[in-house]
């Protein structure tokens, strides 16, 4: 098996499908041996495209708003796995960014994955990373969130933390009300364990 120091540099140096990307390659990923939290999200923004920073963006600041996380901790690839379905920006379409890129996750997925023993959470954004971790999601994004009890302690999804899902958030109160007062603890748990 690769090395994960060899496997990231390959997965950054990806241009699998740099003819479907409109700023071109820039694979951001963020990953270790020792990660014991795995954020399994969609693809990169436009902005996190420009600084090769994951979720240095709006989303990225609600994200670990939720997970109760300050940034210092959330970029301790020691302790977290920030691992998109797609790892480029797959550029804008009508209703906000692209699906992320088809190729990308059966390049790369498996390969990661197996080099990280130690995940203790993983947690999903998104549909396109539910499609992927959870076999068995419910038929819409808020079925899928709503049985969030089904893979605890080991797999929480999340919608996705976009400024464009205020109006699902607004709907859903039992999300920040039980879901992420639960979710806050399990991080703090799991980041405080020792082997």
């Amino acid at each position: 098996m690769t090395s994960m120091t060899a496997l990231l540099k390959d997965v950054r140096a990806c241009s699998l499908c740099a003819n479907h990307l409109p700023l071109g390659p820039r694979p951001v990923v963020q990953a270790s041996t020792t990660a014991r939290i795995l954020v399994a999200g969609q693809a990169p923004g436009r902005k996190v495209h420009q600084t090769g920073i994951p979720f240095d963006d709006v989303s990225g600041d609600r994200l670990r708003d939720w997970l109760g996380i300050s940034r210092d901790v959330f970029y301790d690839d020691r302790n977290m796995a920030l691992i998109p379905m797609g790892f480029c920006f797959p550029g804008t379409g009508k209703f906000g960014d692209l699906a992320p890129r088809p190729e990308c996750a059966p390049a790369w997925r498996k390969a990661l994955l197996a080099h990280m023993k130690h995940i203790q959470l993983t947690i999903v954004l998104g549909q396109y990373a539910q499609a992927y971790h959870l076999p068995d999601r419910g038929k819409s994004l808020t079925e899928t969130v709503l049985r969030w009890r089904n893979g605890w302690p080991l797999v929480v999804p999340l919608p996705h933390p976009s400024p464009r899902n205020k109006r699902w958030l607004k709907h859903n109160p039992w999300f920040e009300s039980e879901l992420l007062p639960a979710l806050r603890l399990r991080v703090a748990e799991v980041l405080q364990a020792t082997d």
